[in-house]
């Protein structure tokens, strides 16, 4: 199977990463799940141990909320297949780290470059956040804007990519 970037997005609860997983299940050889949720409260520890529990076991977690082109860099040619899931909470890490708009774009684009330099193929999953209602105050409209800038960025790249609507992946790219 050639190296491909697939990108996955849809609402919360739509599927993405059961579907992810299962994409990811028809390539062959050594798979990692790079995860950047931050155990920060109860309900994300429980929330991270459920999707633990329903990884398959063959599979290598590594888990980064920052530095996730680092860790591809680092890892990605040890992998057939890196799943990244997901590109919507290392966005907020690191809005809720400070960090400026053009330093997240950069870093953006840092993740590419990585993902573009490695040999295995990638799966990231990110969410849609751009359909509801516009945001009533400025810190969520940011967020809702970079993660839209940074998806698009991710899409540019991406060889395939998917729309999740309730459980039902729709195949928008190519």
């Amino acid at each position: 199977m050639n190296k491909k970037i697939i990108f996955i997005t849809g609402g919360a609860r739509s599927g993405k990463s059961h579907f992810a997983q299962e994409l990811a299940s028809k390539f062959p050889g050594p798979k990692a799940y790079l995860a950047t949720a931050q155990p920060l409260d109860k309900e994300m520890v429980e929330r991270i141990r459920r999707h633990k529990h329903i990884r398959p076991k063959d599979w290598q977690t590594l888990e980064e909320p920052f530095r996730v082109a680092e860790a591809i860099r680092k890892n990605g040619d040890r992998f057939s297949l890196i799943l990244l899931d997901c590109l919507t909470l290392w966005i907020s890490n690191f809005m809720m780290a400070d960090w400026s708009e053009e330093k997240i774009l950069a870093e953006a684009d840092r993740l590419l470059k990585v993902c573009r330099g490695t040999k295995c193929s990638f799966i990231l999953v990110g969410n849609e956040v751009g359909m509801g209602i516009v945001p009533d105050n400025p810190q969520a409209r940011t967020f809702r804007d970079l993660s839209g800038l940074v998806q698009q960025k991710i899409v540019r790249e991406a060889d395939e990519v998917y729309f999740m609507v309730c459980g039902l992946p729709q195949k928008i790219k190519p």
